[in-house]
């Protein structure tokens, strides 16, 4: 599958802008392989130079404003040339992705209201081109895709998956920016939270996973957060099993959340928990620490969790 680009003339210059893809489905960590293809009009045109960047639309801080077109990552694919009249210029690139790119396709379906592209930055007097947007299709790493499969298997379903600006605290990113997937939470661990947000933060070793819970009580008009953190090894991730991995993190982070909220003070809402600062915790043996099933007196310290 081969994707193209095309910007409009610019300006006063003439100049075509072609952005063209071999494969727009990619990984977080590969290299996105393409062509950039200049061509000149009527006048010979000056660069001061070509570079590629990834955009997408995020988030803000504040649920007030609006969400907004940003580029995260940029790379340079060339230097200053000077494009003749009628002439053109090829310029292949391999295009490396962060491992920290959001995954915008899972299963093999677009996620619902995120999408992101390749977009071609020309600069050339007096202003700075930005040229066509390629879509791509970033599918999420094999730990990523484990983990996913797992909470789907123990009936959790994805509400939204969205991108946030900003880093998190304690957390070491290498974007300006993080996505965020909602999960409806499945029935077995249902009661002591409501709603399961998921981080992924990657690199070339592995994945730290970010569990944020939430319990709301919509009669009472207050809610209670609070976040767990876990590490996983991209090596051996084909012979782990996953469901009692992800099942383990979901119980610790269940009496967490259980723990904290008993001595909460719900006059007011708890925006952070002290653990988002804590080291990430090593993977834990499944099924430990939770007392009960879901729901149940035992789980989480007693009650319903709340």
């Amino acid at each position: 599958m081969r994707l193209t680009g095309v910007s409009p003339e610019s300006g006063g210059t003439g100049l075509t802008v072609r952005t063209a893809l071999a494969n727009p489905s990619t990984r977080p960590g590969l290299r996105l392989p393409g062509r950039v293809t200049l061509l000149a009009g009527s006048v010979d045109v000056p660069v001061y130079h070509v570079r590629l960047g990834l955009v997408s639309t995020v988030e803000p801080d504040d649920p007030e404003e609006p969400r907004r077109l940003v580029q995260f990552h940029q790379a340079q694919v060339a230097d200053a040339l000077v494009l003749r009249a009628g002439r053109g210029r090829s310029i292949p690139f391999e295009f490396p992705l962060p491992w920290e790119t959001p995954v915008t396709t899972f299963g093999g379906v677009p996620l619902l209201s995120l999408r992101m592209a390749l977009r071609t930055e020309v600069a050339i007097e007096p202003a700075l081109d930005q040229g066509a947007m390629v879509p791509i299709f970033v599918h999420p790493l094999p730990t990523q895709q484990h983990i996913l499969a797992a909470l789907d298997t123990l009936g959790f379903s994805v509400r939204q998956a969205g991108l946030v600006d900003g880093v998190l605290p304690g957390v070491e990113q290498t974007l300006p920016l993080h996505q965020r997937w909602g999960f409806w939470v499945g029935p077995l661990y249902a009661g002591p939270i409501t709603e399961l947000e998921v981080i992924f933060v990657a690199n070339s070793a592995g994945l730290e996973v970010i569990f944020w819970c939430d319990r709301r009580l919509a009669l009472a008009g207050i809610t209670h957060t609070s976040i767990s953190r876990f590490r996983i090894w991209h090596a051996g991730a084909d012979q782990r099993d996953w469901i009692s991995t992800v099942d383990g993190w979901l119980r610790v982070a269940i009496n967490r959340h259980a723990a904290a909220a008993a001595h909460a003070d719900w006059s007011a809402n708890i925006t952070e928990s002290a653990h988002v600062s804590r080291p990430p915790d090593e993977p834990i043996q499944p099924g430990f620490g939770l007392g009960g099933t879901a729901g149940s007196p035992g789980v989480g310290g007693g009650g319903d969790g709340t």
